[in-house]
């Protein structure tokens, strides 16, 4: 390989660790100030962050003498408070599709990335076919699959719980322990429970595997390192979402009932049903907009298989369209996240319900900048995250240059 390629792929190299880490950053951060969010209590105004996954508190704890906050207000349920008086859709309804598929597409983003950097086609096309089926299985046991959710990194299924308020009021970890201590209680007869003396009386495996969760969290126990506690809490999400599946079921008439499968493609459409109703219970106009959704997202599912085979058959060769597509697309990474941003802040804005206390035209809010609506003022930046991506793109234009000033040298296409 010549300087020029070394050079190329060395930035692409540093490009695909960026990619990673822009996945768990925070894209974007959206405020809401008011004269009854004073800055004393609420420094950052009722501040929430974007990431690629979904959509996170943004406040911190106050700490003040005057002020005693055990934990930081959870922003994303005070801003859709605020939202949903004017008919304004929670922030969980939005980008439903983008944020279950992130994982998936930025790894397709990945391998084309790597596709690029390869400058022998056979080898190209063996490296690239590996990575796609790995993509393929991995996207097919989250949207099919019997607890398919679990395939899902825990920062999209935390941004799930904390939409449906399930974790207010408490630590998640803590109340989903609590929900398996009493439902073990029940089961073994105990007044008080002792973990480890229950556990010796539970002959269930699943059930030994909740106790584990429960004893971890409960206790706080890390001492299995920090991997384990993540992992306990995951699991304790996905059963805090499945407790509250089965009680929204537990509300239909029996023929209407559903069982929990945990399929990536289940929890997309109860949640997505879940979120819109979540202030504005209207059936009839909700059951259309999760049909969409539904369609729309088993769209994306096989769109994104087929994108996979065209970039297959074009790896047959270096040079042409869809060669240099594998480093362009990647490249406009920040123009699509803008494009996005922008598109589902015009749907909420334009898609308010009636059953808002409030009547008001609809509008399109601030995607970047300042702005105001009633009495509260908006801020909308980009935050670290975004301007990482940036970087990504910068060092693919110029590892990109490199490669196109070596074909032209050798007079390839």
């Amino acid at each position: 390989m010549s300087k020029r390629v070394i050079v190329s792929n060395l930035l692409i190299l540093a490009s695909l660790v960026l990619l990673v880490v822009i996945y768990f950053a925070p894209i974007w951060w959206v405020s809401l100030t008011a004269p009854n969010y004073p800055p004393e209590s609420f420094p950052d105004g009722v501040r929430i962050h974007f990431h690629m996954n979904g959509v996170f508190n943004g406040c911190k704890k106050v700490a003040k003498k005057e002020i005693e906050e055990e934990e930081a207000l959870d922003c994303v349920h005070e801003m859709d408070t605020i939202n949903h008086y004017v008919g304004m859709y929670p922030i969980a309804s939005g980008g439903v599709v983008e944020k279950a598929f992130s994982p998936f597409l930025l790894s397709l983003l990945g391998v084309m990335l790597i596709g690029f950097a390869c400058t022998k086609p056979k080898i190209r096309l063996v490296l690239m076919a590996v990575g796609f089926g790995i993509i393929i299985l991995w996207m097919s046991l989250y949207w099919f699959g019997k607890d398919g959710l679990k395939y899902q990194p825990a920062g999209y299924i935390q941004a799930l719980v904390t939409s449906l308020g399930q974790d207010r009021g408490g630590d998640t970890g803590n109340r989903a322990a609590q929900a398996v201590i009493e439902r073990i209680r029940e089961s073994v007869g105990d007044e008080a429970v002792d973990i480890e003396e229950v556990k010796k009386k539970v002959q269930d495996e699943k059930a030994k595997e909740l106790l584990e969760i429960a004893s971890s969290l409960a206790q706080g126990d890390v001492e299995e390192g920090k991997e384990t506690a993540v992992k306990n809490k995951k699991l304790a999400n996905i059963q805090l979402l499945k407790e509250a599946f089965e009680a929204d079921q537990a509300k239909k008439p029996a023929d209407q009932r559903e069982e929990w499968t945990g399929s990536g493609q289940q929890v997309l459409r109860w949640h997505y049903e879940k979120s819109l109703g979540r202030y504005f219970n209207n059936p009839a106009e909700i059951e259309p907009m999760v049909r969409k959704m539904t369609l729309a997202a088993n769209i994306v599912f096989w769109a994104v298989i087929a994108a996979m085979l065209l970039l297959l058959w074009g790896a047959r060769k270096t040079g042409g369209l869809i060669y240099w597509l594998m480093i362009v697309v990647p490249m406009l990474l920040p123009v699509f996240f803008v494009i996005e941003y922008s598109a589902w802040l015009w749907w909420y804005g334009h898609n308010l319900n009636s059953m808002g206390a409030f009547t008001v035209k609809p509008f399109m809010p601030t995607v970047f900048g300042d702005g105001k609506v009633a009495q509260f003022t908006t801020h909308s930046y980009p935050y670290w995250g975004f301007f990482l991506m940036l970087l990504f793109s910068a060092l693919l234009a110029v590892a990109a240059l490199l490669r196109l000033k070596e074909f032209k040298e050798k007079g390839e296409e």
